[in-house]
């Protein structure tokens, strides 16, 4: 068994311990949504919290899960920084972030507000992850990497358990794909208790290397990303949610980013939820794919709304 996977059982217990206000959010079919896509979509509303996202779940779970950590070193691009901030806030544990010089400031301030350590290092996600874990490594700290901690994975998970007891099955997933915490999470726990939903992973097509790679079954990394979706902007992906993938991910589909930000207006419209690019692509992909899923059940999770007042005004 692949040692960075978690569970069912550890979802389960994630759900038990998690704080309250990251669990149990909605999810819910919008009628004039469904009645443009010509199929049922759940929608299930994971930014109404201290954070805006759902990197909360994960991060929640793993920090509760280490006892009396000295201190944590991580890289983000904002929202699982956020995540580990908070966390960390919460049991009076040091962290420091690293993320981009490009990442954005709303996110960066967010950070630095819960008490993180922010340190701006790179030119994206990835250069700021590696002089992330050499930091830690110099300074003796653990480093904590979204998509290879099985606790994070765990957390995320409870999201799919929250969609299983939907009143009626659930046809197709359509996730988001970062690191790959959410989409292993989930697919973990619906493998198990839904096999026959097919679970279906997004990227944006500026930020193709998940998607490559899991097609090729071995690591692809690219030379730089080119998207909106800071939040899925993966170039080098982390192999051990890859290896997870192979047994959690049925298909992955790309979007453009023209169609994200069609898709994020369409929502602010329609249900007046503020959704981030890399939150929106689930939504984008029924849209974009929309007549293959034609009178099925459908559920996407929205996943972050981390927007600066300059993005809002562009984007929406």
């Amino acid at each position: 068994m692949n040692a960075f996977a978690p569970d069912c059982k550890a979802i389960a217990q994630a759900h038990q311990t998690i704080d309250a206000v990251f669990l149990n959010t909605p999810q819910f079919e919008l009628e004039a949504l469904n009645a443009v896509l010509n199929t049922r979509l759940i929608l299930k509303v994971e930014t109404l919290n201290p954070i805006r996202s759902f990197k909360g779940r994960g991060t929640d779970y793993f920090v509760k899960q280490q006892g009396q950590a000295q201190a944590f070193v991580c890289a983000s691009a904002g929202n699982f920084g956020q995540g580990m901030a908070y966390a960390c806030r919460q049991q009076n544990i040091p962290l420091t972030v690293f993320a981009a010089q490009t990442a954005n400031p709303l996110k960066l301030e967010r950070m630095r507000q819960l008490g993180a350590d922010v340190q701006l290092a790179g030119a994206d996600f990835d250069a700021a992850k590696d002089a992330g874990k050499a930091y830690a490594a110099d300074n003796g700290l653990p480093y904590v990497e979204d998509g290879r901690e099985p606790e994070v994975t765990a957390g995320a998970g409870t999201i799919g358990l929250e969609l299983s007891q939907y009143p009626e099955p659930i046809e197709t997933l359509l996730i988001p794909v970062g690191n790959g915490a959410l989409i292993n999470g989930i697919g973990t726990w619906f493998k198990a208790y839904s096999p026959q939903t097919r679970v279906i992973g997004v990227v944006a097509e500026g930020a193709p290397a998940m998607d490559r790679s899991w097609q090729q079954g071995s690591l692809i990394t690219t030379e730089t990303v080119n998207t909106i979706a800071d939040g899925i902007g993966v170039r080098v992906p982390v192999p051990q949610a890859l290896e997870l993938m192979q047994t959690t991910v049925d298909e992955i589909l790309q979007v453009t980013d023209a169609a994200t930000l069609a898709t994020m207006k369409q929502i602010h419209q329609m249900a007046g939820v503020v959704v981030e690019p890399a939150g929106a692509v689930g939504l984008a992909a029924a849209m974009v794919y929309g007549k293959r899923f034609a009178g099925q059940l459908v559920a996407t999770p929205l996943c972050g709304s981390n927007l600066t007042l300059a993005q809002m005004e562009k984007w929406l």
